[in-house]
């Protein structure tokens, strides 16, 4: 493979690899208006999760106490 192909692919490769960052991240120096959509969704999905775990948790630990309660 000679000079010239190499720095042509190296190129190719920078601006295919950069051409991603734009669109994964939503703009090429980053996102001043704070988190994208995507981001805010995982973290509504997340925060209802960690309300969902606890609800679980307290309705198990009820469930035991009326439990012991009828022995």
């Amino acid at each position: 493979m000679s000079f010239g192909k190499i720095i042509v692919l190296l190129l190719g490769l920078a601006i295919v690899a950069y051409a991603v960052k734009v669109e994964l991240s939503g703009t090429a120096i980053g996102n001043p208006e704070g988190p994208t959509q995507a981001k805010r969704q995982l973290d509504t999905v997340r925060v209802r999760a960690k309300e969902l775990e606890r609800e679980n948790q307290k309705n198990a630990e009820d469930m035991i106490k009326k439990s012991d309660e009828n022995r």
